[in-house]
């Protein structure tokens, strides 16, 4: 996993949705969609609370701010 897939990862464990991590300055939602294709891909998990479990199972956390 690339550290922008970690990333993304724990702001979803945050609660963000893709349009609210897309409207960060650095990505847009074409973006966030192939991070998290790529993080389903990687991690094997099939939706966004398999996602957030894995993500509080391994400490990932979003971006600091």
């Amino acid at each position: 996993m690339t550290a922008r897939e970690a990333e993304v990862l724990g702001l979803i464990a945050e609660g963000l949705s893709d349009t609210e991590i897309a409207r960060r300055p650095y990505v847009g939602p074409a973006t966030v969609k192939t991070h998290v294709d790529n993080l389903s891909a990687k991690t094997g998990v099939r939706d966004r609370a398999q996602a957030v479990a894995y993500a509080f199972r391994h400490g990932i956390t979003g971006s600091p701010q």
